[in-house]
């Protein structure tokens, strides 16, 4: 497969995400927004894969390039490509698809625990994942369920972690692409955001959990995407 990514920052890198698709020897290429804001014609792709960054979606008096992206994401979901967003990229797709995205009332930072939604269409992408289990999050927004969508993941403070929308869209909200070195990035560039409060987990805490966390990530990560590929 052609598999396009669009990174927004430069310390929010593909991960775990790259790593599957250069296993898989599937063509790769970039848009690296923090570099130039330049898509390709979406019949030039099959999966688009839609990263994280600090912004918010509803930003687009402060970031030129939102309204350019969103149009993009738009003409890869008509086009019937493969679109995968993670973080921002989940809240972007939820914007494109109709829904509302907004500040949360609490912020979500660290290593905390994701549940699955059961349902007979959401089995089909999460099996193999168990019904409960950690993973990286950073996040300060959240969105309503796109109208049409399923209801795959949510967490304690944040219901929407994840859904997905006809075959060809999916989206999760935390981040199960995080590696070591990926993690570590983040929370260099985070640190402000690193208070006291129910659902951020201290600097520590979260380097404590890294490098016994990261594999199990990617599992999870590799068996949701292959799911994905196969609807």
């Amino acid at each position: 497969m052609k598999v396009h990514f669009i990174q927004h920052v430069s310390f929010e890198d593909p991960g775990h995400l790259l790593e599957w698709a250069e296993k898989e020897k599937h063509e790769i290429s970039f848009t690296r927004i923090y570099e130039t804001a330049v898509f390709p014609s979406p019949d030039s792709i099959d999966m688009l894969v839609i990263m994280g960054g600090p912004m918010g979606v509803y930003e687009e008096e402060k970031y030129s390039w939102l309204k350019p992206e969103k149009a993009f994401i738009r003409a890869v979901i008509d086009a019937a490509k493969k679109v995968l967003g993670i973080c921002l990229g989940s809240q972007l797709i939820a914007e494109v698809l109709g829904a509302r995205v907004y500040p949360h009332t609490m912020k979500e930072i660290g290593w905390w625990p994701v549940n699955k939604v059961q349902s007979k269409v959401g089995d089909k992408l999460t099996r193999g994942l168990p019904d409960r289990f950690n993973s990286f999050h950073w996040h300060g927004d959240t969105f309503d369920l796109p109208s049409g969508a399923v209801h795959l993941f949510c967490t304690e403070p944040c219901a929407q972690q994840g859904y997905s929308w006809g075959n060809n869209v999916a989206a999760l909200q935390f981040h199960p692409e995080i590696t070591p070195a990926l993690a570590e990035a983040m929370i260099a560039h985070g640190r402000d955001e690193l208070e006291d409060a129910p659902f951020i987990q201290s600097e520590t805490g979260m380097k404590n959990e890294i490098v016994a966390r990261s594999l199990e990530q990617k599992k999870y990560l590799t068996g949701f995407v292959n799911n994905f590929l196969e609807l």
